[in-house]
């Protein structure tokens, strides 16, 4: 569903294109929130309520499960694209996630990312390390 990186410029309203492969996947009400590693996520609806159930899953007195509510709740913006595909990202996410001009959207598969450009390239560089004796890549067997 969503694959790829694209680069596009915020406008000074604080708007960013949507590659067009991405939006009929992200209409209606798209969610737009922070991600776990300063950056922000776009879910679509029915990605988000996978998510959002799983989130009220966790028990309240459990503080990983309430920082991560913190997080990701108290961050949600419902999307709506404009004619040209655009979407507004308010200031509280921009400055979360040090948006300011080029903005790196990454295809996620089921959700989509959007970097900072620089914070995007220091993390993909930290992916190997991260990977190293990976019980993830011996379920993948890749």
């Amino acid at each position: 569903m969503f694959w790829g990186e694209f680069s596009h410029q915020l406008d000074d309203k604080g708007r960013l294109i949507i590659p067009a492969r991405f939006r009929p996947h992200l209409t209606p009400q798209a969610i737009l929130t922070r991600g776990l590693d300063r950056n922000l996520v776009i879910y679509p609806h029915e990605s988000w309520r996978d998510v959002s159930e799983r989130l009220n899953e966790m028990p309240m007195t459990d503080p990983a499960g309430r920082a991560l509510r913190r997080l990701l709740f108290s961050g949600v913006v419902e999307l709506a694209l404009d004619r040209q595909g655009r979407i507004l990202i308010p200031g509280y996410l921009r400055d979360y996630a040090s948006l300011n001009g080029e903005v790196l959207i990454a295809g996620m598969e089921s959700f989509v990312e959007l970097w900072d450009p620089t914070h995007w390239r220091a993390t993909l560089n930290g992916v190997p390390s991260a990977l190293t004796d990976s019980q993830h890549l011996l379920k993948l067997d890749i």
